[in-house]
Parts: structure tokens; C-alpha cells; sequence
């Protein structure tokens, strides 16, 4: 079980370039993914988020990246001479056609498009991808493992809140066989109160009323549900796979069940166990938001 809170952080460096990866990820519902490059890197963008699918299938995660260079290592920026010539042997040409001076300076020569090989040209060529998915790697992998950390804390919880959930039910299947009983008991009080002649246990009447109230409140299948879906969540916990969707569900139906319960089962009992499980249910549906 991961959670959806993590960060990490990678950096790698070749040639005289450096190139670091800041991932930060949040609770969502569903996966959005949002990069941030230098401008010499945008067409890389595309790669990035494919990096970065292969290890986040849930929350919204931010990634900046920073590019890194040293001027005065050889290699970052390169001069193309043979552009450089061209450009020179034309500008010549044009100054004797036009009878000016041809001085062509350094800086005018540098300033003209293609004869420095920059970031941008390197950003082109694909060269700087495979130092941008080193630090991709290393940071998405610092992000998984701090996913994992957070994610054992939140399973210790929601195991724990399980717990508590199981126990509810289980007073709830121990009180349930007892409504019947009480709503005889109450039934029998109610007519003598009222004054009138007590029946016999064998009254007809009565016990058509004592059916209909068993039927109407029978919560015998909310509990064989609400089992189930306990079970499902220990599959779940033993699960590799991102397993927070499933689990969101579960807390919904889980929901439905003790809802129905409480309405059913008209006892005083019971209600109160029920308003300890939504209350219990409540901070396991919190905390199941963070698990991816």
C-alpha cells in the first residue's frame, strides 16, 4: 500500500550539464500530472510524463525540472565553423558588391543562427533526454519509497479502524437475534397499558405482528455484506497493485450497509452501535483519500 503524499528528488549530470528533478505529489482522485521544464527542454515533455506513469497511477504530482550548465567547461556551448566560413565568404561578397567594408566581427559572427551550438540544439538532437531520465529515475524512485513509508502508516491505521468496524458488527449480530423478543415484550406491555385483555403467545394477531416486525427489521444480509466487504479489504492490503479506488468503494457500500441497518433495526442497542460505526467508517473513508 503506497500513499499519495511523497516527495523525491534525482539529479544527474553529463557533459558539463546538470540537470536536477523535484517530484511533489498530493491527494486526488485520479492521475494529473503537471511538468515544468526549461524552455530548451519542452519538446521532452512527453517522454517525462511516460517516465513518470510507470510509477504513479494516482494523485496529482508536480515535477520541476532545472537545467544546470557551467560556462566554462568545453563542450556545453560548441562553435560550427564550417557555418561560421559560410557566413563569412557571403557577407564579403556583399560588402564588395555593396563597396562597403567587409570587417565582419567575432560578435556579429556569433550572433548569427547556427553558428554556436547551444542547449537548444542539444535539447534537439535528444541528447539531453538521457540525463533528464537519469534524474527522472532517481527522483521518482525517492518518491515511491517515501509513498511506501507513509503508506505503512496508513495501512497500521486503517487495519486498526477495520478492527473497530469488525467489533461493532459483531455486538450488532450478538443484539440482532434479541429485537424480536423485546418488541413481544414491548408489544405485551403496550396492550396491557392500554387496558386491554392480554393474548395468548398462540394469538394469531399477535403473532402476525411479531412476523411482519421480523421480517421488516432483519439486517441478517447487511451483516453477511458488511462481512464480505471486510474480507476484501485484507485482499486488498495484501494486494502490490494501487489499491485506493477499490478501498474508496468499499468505504461507500460499507457506507450503504450500516445505513440500512440503522434504519432497520429498531433498537436502542443496535442504533448506537451503528452511530459508532459511521463514526468509525468516517475516519477510515479519511484516510483511505490518501492511499493510492
Amino acid at each position: 500500500m503506497k500513499s499519495m503524499t511523497g516527495y523525491g528528488r534525482g539529479e544527474a549530470s553529463r557533459g558539463g550539464i546538470k540537470i536536477t528533478a523535484e517530484i511533489t505529489s498530493v491527494n486526488r482522485k485520479q492521475s494529473e500530472i503537471t511538468v515544468y521544464l526549461p524552455r530548451e527542454m519542452e519538446s521532452l515533455e512527453a517522454q517525462a510524463r511516460a517516465e513518470l506513469n510507470k510509477r504513479v497511477a494516482r494523485g496529482r504530482v508536480t515535477v520541476k525540472v532545472a537545467l544546470h550548465t557551467a560556462e566554462a567547461l568545453p563542450g556545453q556551448v560548441q562553435i560550427n565553423a564550417p557555418v561560421a566560413r559560410a557566413y563569412t565568404e557571403e557577407l564579403r561578397k556583399l560588402a564588395k558588391l555593396l563597396k562597403i567594408s567587409d570587417a565582419i566581427s567575432i560578435e556579429t559572427l556569433v550572433r548569427l543562427p547556427g553558428v554556436l551550438r547551444g542547449p537548444d540544439e542539444l535539447s534537439e538532437s535528444g541528447a539531453l533526454w538521457p540525463i533528464l531520465e537519469e534524474s527522472l529515475v532517481a527522483a521518482g524512485e525517492a518518491l515511491v519509497k517515501m509513498r511506501e513509508k507513509e503508506g505503512a502508516h496508513l495501512l497500521k491505521d486503517l487495519q486498526g479502524r477495520m478492527k473497530a468496524l469488525r467489533k461493532g458488527v459483531t455486538k450488532i449480530k450478538g443484539l440482532a437475534p434479541e429485537m424480536v423478543k423485546k418488541y413481544r415484550e414491548q408489544l405485551q406491555k403496550r396492550i396491557q397499558e392500554a387496558g386491554l385483555p392480554l393474548p395468548s403467545e398462540e394469538d394469531e394477531r399477535l403473532l402476525k405482528e411479531i412476523v411482519y416486525f421480523a421480517d421488516r427489521s432483519d439486517v441478517s444480509e447487511e451483516l453477511a455484506r458488511l462481512q464480505s466487504h471486510f474480507n476484501q479489504f485484507e485482499d486488498c492490503v495484501k494486494s502490490s497493485e494501487p489499491v485506493g479506488r477499490t478501498l474508496d468503494f468499499l468505504a461507500q457500500e460499507m457506507n450503504r450497509e450500516i445505513n440500512t441497518i440503522g434504519s432497520k433495526a429498531q433498537d436502542s442497542e443496535i442504533a448506537r452501535e451503528v452511530v459508532l460505526l459511521k463514526a468509525e467508517l468516517e475516519k477510515f473513508r479519511e484516510q483511505v483519500q490518501n492511499v493510492e
